[in-house]
C-alpha cells in the first residue's frame, strides 16, 4: 500500500489531540455527502419532468412534420412528396390543415387553432390515451365531430353533457370587411365528442376535427398545411430526416418532434444546468470545510512532520499524505452522497413519497424522477475535483511552513 495513503487513513479516522478536528472533518464530510444527494436529486427531477414532458408532447406531435420552408399551404398531391408515404421506415402518414379560428359556444367565445387530421393521425399519436372526457371519435358514418382540449372546453363552458354544438367563425381569403359582418366569415358547427388534456399549451390551443371539415371552413380543398409522418420502431429520426430533406429540396423543411419545440427543450436543458452550477457553487462553499480540516491538522500534526522528515521522508511524501487526507474526505462524502441519493430517488420513483402540491389537479401526483448515469457520473466527478482543489490549496501554502529541506 503507499505509503501517503496508508498515513493519510490513519489520520482520517484516528483521534486527534484537538477533538474540533474531528468534528470538522465530519462536517467536511456531511457537506460533502449532502451537496452530492442535492445534486444527484436535482438533476433527477429536471430529468423526470424533462421526459415527462417528452412523453406528453409524443402523444400529440408526430415523428417528423414536413411543412413549407416559405408560404403556408401547398397541394397535398404535390408529386416531390411522391414516395414519401412508401419510404421504407415511414409507417403512418397524415395530412394535416391547421389554422386559427373563432370559436363560440352560447354567449361564450375563445380564439383557437383547428387541426384537420385524415385518418392515419389516430394511429400515429397517442392522443386517445389522453382523453378526459368522452371519446376520440372524429367521424361516426356521415356525421362529424370535434376533440378539444381541456383549456379550450374551460373557456367555452362546454362539455359532453351539452347537446349544442359548437360555432366556428372564419374569415373568408380575400375578402375585404364590409358592411355586413356574417357575410365576411366561413361558418360552420361542429358536435364535441371528446376532451383531451395533454401539456397547458396545447390544451387552450387546439381544436381536433376531420381534415374535409377544415379543409371546407378554410377554404383549402386539395391543400394541406403539413404532412405529419410516424416512423417504424427502431428507426432513427434523425438520419430519416436528413434522408426525407435531401429528397424534398429546399422548398421544404422535415423537422423531428424535438425540433418542431426546440426552444422549449434548450430552455429546460438550459434551466438543468443552471441549477447543477448553483448547486455546486454551495458545493464549493461547502468545501472550504475541507481546507479548515487540513490547515488544523497540519498544525496539530507538526510533530509528526518533523518525524518523518528526521526518518528521511521528503516534501512529495509529506504533502501527499495531506493531500490523500483531504481528497479522502471529499471521496468518502461523494461514495455516501451518490448512494442515499440515487436510494433517495429509486425510492421517490417506485413510491412517489413527496407529493405536487395541487390536489390531483396534474396529471401526475408526485415529482418525477429520472436517473440518468452520465449525470451521476458528471457528478461524481465534480465532487471529486472541488475535493481535490480543497485539499491542494492548504497543503500547497501552509504545509510549507512545517517542510524543510534535509539540510536545515
Amino acid at each position: 500500500m503507499n505509503l501517503s495513503f496508508y498515513i493519510a487513513k490513519r489520520y482520517l479516522f484516528s483521534k486527534k489531540r484537538t477533538n474540533l478536528i474531528n468534528i470538522i472533518s465530519a462536517i467536511s464530510v456531511a457537506g460533502m455527502t449532502i451537496g452530492t444527494i442535492g445534486l444527484i436529486i436535482g438533476l433527477s427531477v429536471f430529468n423526470g419532468f424533462d421526459s415527462l414532458i417528452k412523453s406528453l408532447f409524443s402523444s400529440f406531435d408526430a415523428d417528423l412534420k414536413i411543412t413549407l420552408a416559405e408560404g403556408k399551404s401547398f397541394d397535398a398531391a404535390d408529386p416531390v412528396l411522391s414516395g414519401i408515404r412508401n419510404q421504407k421506415d415511414v409507417l403512418y402518414y397524415a395530412e394535416v390543415v391547421e389554422d386559427n379560428a373563432l370559436l363560440r359556444y352560447e354567449n361564450r367565445q375563445v380564439l383557437a387553432t383547428i387541426k384537420g387530421v385524415s385518418d392515419d393521425f389516430t394511429k400515429m399519436t397517442g392522443l386517445d390515451t389522453m382523453i378526459v372526457d368522452g371519446k376520440f371519435k372524429l367521424t361516426e358514418g356521415d356525421r362529424q365531430f370535434a376533440v378539444i382540449g381541456q383549456g379550450v372546453s374551460y373557456f367555452l363552458s362546454v362539455g359532453l353533457k351539452q347537446q349544442n354544438p359548437i360555432n366556428i367563425y372564419v374569415p373568408q381569403k380575400g375578402r375585404k370587411s364590409g358592411s355586413s359582418l356574417e357575410g365576411s366569415f366561413n361558418q360552420g358547427f361542429i358536435y364535441l365528442a371528446g376532451v383531451f388534456s395533454v401539456q397547458q399549451e396545447l390544451d387552450s390551443k387546439y381544436m381536433i376535427v376531420p381534415i374535409s371539415f377544415a379543409r371546407d371552413i378554410f377554404d383549402m380543398k386539395g391543400k394541406v398545411n403539413s404532412i405529419e409522418l410516424k416512423l417504424k420502431a427502431g428507426a432513427d429520426a434523425k438520419e430519416v430526416r436528413e434522408a426525407i430533406s435531401a429528397k424534398l429540396g429546399s422548398r421544404f423543411m422535415v423537422k423531428t418532434r424535438y425540433q418542431q419545440h426546440d426552444y422549449l427543450y434548450k430552455t429546460m436543458q438550459g434551466e438543468k444546468y443552471a441549477v447543477y452550477l448553483i448547486l455546486i457553487l454551495i458545493l464549493v462553499i461547502a468545501s472550504f470545510n475541507i481546507v479548515g480540516s487540513l490547515t488544523m491538522l497540519i498544525i496539530d500534526k507538526k510533530e509528526d512532520i518533523a518525524i518523518l522528515q528526521s526518518m528521511g521522508a521528503g516534501k512529495v511524501l509529506i504533502r501527499n499524505i495531506f493531500l490523500f487526507e483531504g481528497w479522502s474526505i471529499s471521496l468518502l462524502g461523494a461514495l455516501i452522497g451518490t448512494v442515499l441519493g440515487i436510494a433517495i430517488c429509486q425510492a421517490q420513483i417506485t413510491y412517489g413519497f413527496v407529493k405536487l402540491q395541487g390536489g390531483g389537479s396534474f396529471i401526475i401526483d408526485s415529482y418525477p424522477m429520472k436517473i440518468i448515469p452520465f449525470d451521476i457520473l458528471l457528478i461524481f466527478c465534480s465532487v471529486i475535483l472541488i475535493g481535490f482543489l480543497a485539499a491542494w490549496l492548504p497543503v500547497k501554502y501552509i504545509s510549507g511552513k512545517f517542510l524543510y529541506d534535509e539540510v536545515h
